[in-house]
């Protein structure tokens, strides 16, 4: 019997069995809604079934029996199962904060399906949640920074030097509202990196774009978080983020993370990591085109939006010039960037004992704890040239979005990159597309040049050219990033191998290959990983686990894996990978009170991960109200990855494992 059939049919009882072992629903509750006390309900919910005490229903709880659901009226409704009891609590909780003392429930919230759940709350709440404007009405969320605390106690904005206009509107809140203990400072008009490292102790929010309001008075161009201590408009997140905004129709919100970005560029001279003053001396992978191109089909062809894609464009050549392919970025011999940082010594937002593992034997030999040496590094009363190295390659590996990773051994910026020169190829041919496409194939920009399409496809095809010489290994069938200073390629698997096909470079005998070896390597039970487990090696005392290593995934990878396998007609790949990533998705949201986190382990199909910063979007009571940005993304993406069939499948919440052939860690 084909495969397809076998799996069809184990599909059908798998779902049968599934459907039988779920919470029954009592008749009564399949008919009816109930205005439900708030209060009592909730007291009672938690004091039976959070056992764990921490203010959640999750599987961990082991929750047995049957809730007793009051309703006003003095009937009784029995709610039992996880899920249910998980949808329970999260309700009565929204209701509460929203000051209610009763709510309307029915059986159709408390028994709806996660797949369906998760897309609503993502759609209806979570995105709201994660909605931020550096404006008067938005400051009291956006200030505070659980990364960097001003040593005052106050907390700061900074505006750029050329922006009076936003000088003047802050200095004026700051002025009005002492209740934000607000210092507005304007910067220098060309920070770098030691203005920037004197600013220890007293870091702060940078201001964003402003516009007029319908009443004539300013307001912050709103831009999406990533949330938790993710408090900022952040590059490359902001591409993620703002493809899920449009799969959920919210075109503006993701049109003005757009503006903020360009803003950032005019005024700063590139999109930043984020808008702190900790990373003003860098940015993160280029995306700005992608994202463009991506808003550009869904706006009517008014004379007012093409003058917006034109100032967008104009914004991301400059990015292009100024930071990607000048010096420090761009090496020269080889015409390809690396990523870099304009600044110097340990970056003052990473969480405390970080640098742990690289200071101990410094420490140790100075008779200091990490702690301690790190202070006195800081302070400048230690010098140590091979730290000073190993900052520099840190602030690099974080330019890169891939905080933090073994795959470039602690010398960041001894490598050109597979992922980083890939997009600037795609910035390169959306160029040329936007050119022609919208100003006839050349366009005189605001500063005198002309940008012509053939140009852009000119410089595109040199790098394509360098390249698939430095960074194609055939005997591998892999692409690996080049490490310029030992000049041999890195051997180091990586999913950033699925960047050449998303940018469109790769030849299709390349794409099947990439497409072989990262199924192999990196393809497990939630997804892909990362890296491969053998190129990770093993970790220890010296060599910690990284975050961006095996066995965690990432929902970058996996929307740049599922478009780019697409683009190569490798759909069935791209749909089972985005299944496995759903599955992971749903059943940790269901049996762990609706999670949605930064990260899995996806060998494990779990969010549980401790690796460096922990799992953001994991710590919470009650509800989460936010998820992760890119997370909440890549749902809202994958949903459309998938075929009806497959979503049919998760809908009834059938492993992958009974769907497809097993992964190599599970043969």
């Amino acid at each position: 019997m084909p495969f397809e059939s076998c799996r069809r049919r184990a599909a059908f009882f798998l779902g049968l069995i599934l459907l039988a072992a779920a919470p029954a629903r009592p008749a009564a509750a399949a008919r009816n809604s109930w205005a439900v006390p708030v209060a009592d309900n909730l007291s009672r919910l938690l004091a039976q079934f959070d056992r764990d005490g921490d203010r959640r229903i999750t599987v961990e709880d082991k929750p047995r029996g049957s809730f007793q659901l009051l309703d006003a009226r003095g009937g009784a409704h029995a709610i039992a199962g996880v899920y249910p009891l998980s949808v329970l609590l999260q309700e009565l909780s929204l209701a509460r904060d929203r000051g209610l003392t009763r709510v309307d429930l029915s059986s159709a919230t408390l028994f709806e399906n996660p797949v369906d759940r998760t897309h609503r709350m993502i759609r209806d709440l979570f995105w709201d949640s994660l909605t931020r404007t550096v404006d008067e009405a938005g400051l009291s969320r956006a200030l505070d920074d659980s990364k960097s605390a001003a040593a005052d106690g106050r907390r700061r904005l900074y505006v750029p030097a050329d922006d009076p206009r936003a000088f003047a509107y802050f200095s004026d809140v700051a002025r009005r509202r002492p209740d934000l203990r607000l210092t507005v400072e304007r910067l220098p008009p060309h920070p770098d990196g030691a203005y920037v490292r004197g600013l220890d102790g007293r870091h702060g929010l940078l201001s964003l774009a402003l516009a007029a309001g319908t009443d004539g008075r300013l307001v912050g161009r709103p831009f999406v978080v990533p949330g938790g201590r993710f408090n900022e408009l952040y590059g490359w997140d902001s591409h993620f983020i703002a493809l899920g905004l449009l799969e959920d129709g919210r075109v503006e919100l993701a049109r003005s993370m757009v503006d903020d970005q360009v803003y950032e560029i005019r005024h700063y001279g590139r999109v930043l990591n984020a808008n702190r003053t900790y990373y003003l001396t860098r940015s993160q992978p280029p995306l700005l085109t992608a994202t463009l191109r991506a808003i550009a089909p869904r706006l009517p062809g008014t004379a007012q939006n093409r003058a917006w894609i034109r100032g967008v464009l104009e914004a991301a050549l400059a990015e292009y010039r100024g930071t990607w392919t000048a010096p420090p970025r761009l090496v020269a011999p080889w015409g390809l960037s690396r990523y870099s940082d304009d600044g110097s010594g340990p970056c003052p937002e990473v969480e405390p004992g970080h640098y742990d593992a690289i200071l101990r034997p410094y420490a140790r030999k100075a008779g200091l704890t990490p702690a301690r040496y790190l202070e006195e590094y800081s302070a400048g009363r230690i010098k140590e040239p091979a730290l000073e190295a190993f900052f520099a390659n840190d602030r690099a590996v974080r330019e890169s979005g891939h905080d933090t990773t073994n795959r470039f051994d602690e010398r960041a910026q001894d490598f050109l990159t597979v992922d980083l020169n890939s997009l600037l190829y795609k910035t390169e041919t959306d160029a040329a597309f936007l050119l022609d496409f919208y100003f006839g194939g050349r366009l005189k920009t605001a500063d005198g040049r002309v940008e012509d399409s053939a140009d852009w496809r000119r410089r595109a095809a040199a790098r394509k050219a360098a390249m698939n010489a430095l960074f194609w290994d055939a005997k591998a069938g892999y692409f690996f990033d080049y490490d310029f200073r030992r000049r041999r390629r890195s051997g180091y698997v990586s999913a950033t191998a699925f960047y050449p096909l998303w940018a469109g470079w790769a030849s299709p005998q390349q794409a099947a290959a990439v497409r072989d070896r990262a199924t192999r390597d990196l393809e497990r039970r939630g997804g892909l990983t990362s890296t491969s487990e053998a190129s990770r090696g093993s970790v220890s005392e010296s060599r910690p686990q990284r975050q961006w290593d095996y066995p965690y995934g990432w929902a970058p990878h996996q929307i740049i894996a599922w478009s780019g396998l697409r683009r190569y007609g490798f759909d069935a790949d791209a749909r089972r990978l985005a299944y496995r990533w759903l599955y992971m998705i749903v059943t940790n949201a269901r049996d762990y009170d609706g999670v949605v986190p930064e990260k899995y382990d996806v060998v494990k199909a779990s969010h549980r991960v401790f690796a460096e910063y922990g799992n953001v979007g994991t710590e919470f009571a009650y509800i989460t109200k936010e998820g992760f940005g890119w997370m909440n993304a890549s749902f809202e993406l994958g949903l459309k990855v998938l075929s009806p069939a497959l979503l049919a499948d998760l809908r009834a919440q059938i492993p992958p494992d009974r769907l497809f052939a097993p992964t190599p860690a599970r043969r």
